[in-house]
């Protein structure tokens, strides 16, 4: 019995595995497609070369994982399952004598070993991965676009030159009928150089591109004393013009400069800079105690205010409560008059710190939350694979439909539901109306019943998701309906 059982649980294994692999690389690519889609605009066009786009896509591969791992592994287990129930191997399976939570325990420890593993692979890789991608996406989304000089037309990407062509040979380097219009000197088309023939092409260091004109005119327009425009027209055969395009070039910004992003740092390192950002929020506290403390408090100097010390006495031990009229009136006109302008110049001071606390505040438990919910981003897109496996495979149990046509529409169905939990609790989380724990654990709290739910319908073999048992129920109703036509006439 027990060589059977594991004969079972491999059948189970391999059966899961090949689904698996399969549609987790579709989901993969499908997120990976849509964010090439998203950013085409920001990439198309610059002359990027092939290895940095490949590079691009291994960075965001790896940081697309967390949300393609569950839906890929929640089709599969309903396909998986699926599949088994409509070969009736579920079925025979059952009529051993063997139950389905037995039946799910091989691929249910798989599973949670998967949850590890993308528990590590979220707190060491993705960081990792994060920081090299959205660093190489910014200077790719910051290179000028591709210096392409097309024939016949104007071409104003090259800072403060505006060129047109007439032609260009095969060879990509010999020009004819050139115009270059020079606007480095401002004054508009003032500076203009017209050539029959020549060649372009890059230095060696591809920094300058260099045209090497024959047979042409340059033209500049200059003011005279007068404040009139004259133009001087000078002929040459053969003139060179260097254009500088090093800043067309690509260049890599320093990763260290994304690194205090929370998306860049493990848990280590988050719990460091939440410890730091409370730190800083004590320290502005006590700042703002120290800074505004001067001036709420009550001081007297040498010389100022004459017995202050024995006119506040005297008053405080009054039958009757001294109030701040009753205070003010013990003090002649430049007495009071020293007081007002102390109490709106330290009310103005007052509230200049306050402001700047309340601004420092701000900042401070944005940064706080952002940590908050990073942290808890690496725990709950790791349970989501269990929770949606536990939804996929008793689903798959109860539907017995295989293939990519009803498991994947269910698939959807569910990951939808979990995208628009997962969203919504987490930009809630970001607006601060709802706590850190409570946004990023929404929507696996949310389906974690469903799961259940689903799975005890799965045991009992409850027809609730069966298309028969709706049919059946339909023609039920329609007999008696019919019945009761017959019986009327």
């Amino acid at each position: 019995m027990n060589l059977g059982i594991k004969k079972l649980d491999k059948l189970i294994l391999k059966s899961f595995m090949g689904p698996y692999v399969v549609t987790f690389f579709i989901v993969l690519f499908v997120f990976l497609m849509q964010f090439f889609w998203l950013y085409m605009d920001d990439l198309i066009g610059k002359g990027l070369s092939l290895q940095l786009i490949l590079e691009l896509m291994i960075y965001m591969s790896a940081t697309l994982v967390p949300m393609a791992m569950p839906l890929g592994i929640l089709l599969a287990s309903i396909m998986t399952f699926g599949a088994l129930g409509e070969n009736y191997e579920l079925v025979a399976i059952k009529s051993s004598g063997i139950s389905l939570f037995r039946f799910l325990r091989p691929l249910t420890l798989f599973i949670i070993g998967v949850v590890i593993g993308m528990f590590l692979f979220s707190n060491y890789i993705i960081p990792k991965a994060n920081l090299k991608a959205y660093s190489l996406l910014y200077d790719m989304r910051n290179k000028k676009p591709t210096m392409s000089i097309k024939p016949g037309v104007f071409n104003r990407g090259l800072g403060n030159f505006v060129i047109r062509i007439g032609s260009k040979s095969e060879d990509g380097s010999t020009i004819s009928d050139v115009l270059i219009y020079d606007h480095s000197k401002g004054g508009g088309n003032n500076n203009v150089v017209a050539a029959e023939k020549g060649k372009m092409y890059l230095s060696n260091d591809k920094r300058f591109l260099v045209f090497e004109l024959n047979n042409g005119w340059r033209y500049e327009f200059k003011k005279d004393s007068e404040g009139q425009y004259e133009q001087q027209r000078m002929f040459f055969k053969k003139w060179n013009k260097v254009i500088d395009v090093s800043s067309f070039g690509f260049s890599r910004t320093r990763e260290d400069l994304f690194k205090s992003s929370e998306e860049m740092q493990d848990i280590a390192m988050l719990n460091k800079s939440v410890d730091s950002t409370y730190k800083l929020i004590g320290k502005d506290l006590r700042e703002l105690k120290k800074s505004t403390g001067y001036y709420i408090s009550l001081y007297k100097k040498d010389g100022d205010l004459k017995d202050l010390d024995a006119k506040i006495n005297a008053a405080m031990k009054a039958d009757k409560p001294v109030y701040s009229k009753d205070l003010i009136s013990l003090f002649d006109r430049e007495q009071r008059n020293d007081i007002s302008g102390k109490v709106v110049n330290n009310a103005q001071s007052i509230q200049r710190y306050l402001s700047i606390n309340a601004t420092n505040n701000e900042i401070n438990y944005t940064k706080l939350n952002q940590y908050n919910m990073q942290w808890h981003k690496k725990f709950t897109y790791a349970f989501a694979c269990l929770v949606l496996f536990l939804i996929g495979a008793p689903m798959g149990a109860i539907i017995r439909k295989g293939g990519l046509g009803l498991p994947m529409v269910i698939s959807i169905l569910f990951f939808v539901v979990y995208f628009i939990l997962s969203s919504t609790g987490e930009k809630l989380a970001k607006q601060g109306k709802m706590p850190a724990l409570e946004g990023m654990w929404l929507a696996t709290v949310c389906l974690m019943p469903i799961a259940i739910i689903i799975l005890v319908q799965a045991r009992n073999d409850s027809p609730v998701f069966k298309k028969e048992a709706y049919i059946n129920l339909w023609r039920k109703i329609k007999g008696i309906f019919v019945k009761e036509q017959a019986q009327l006439k």
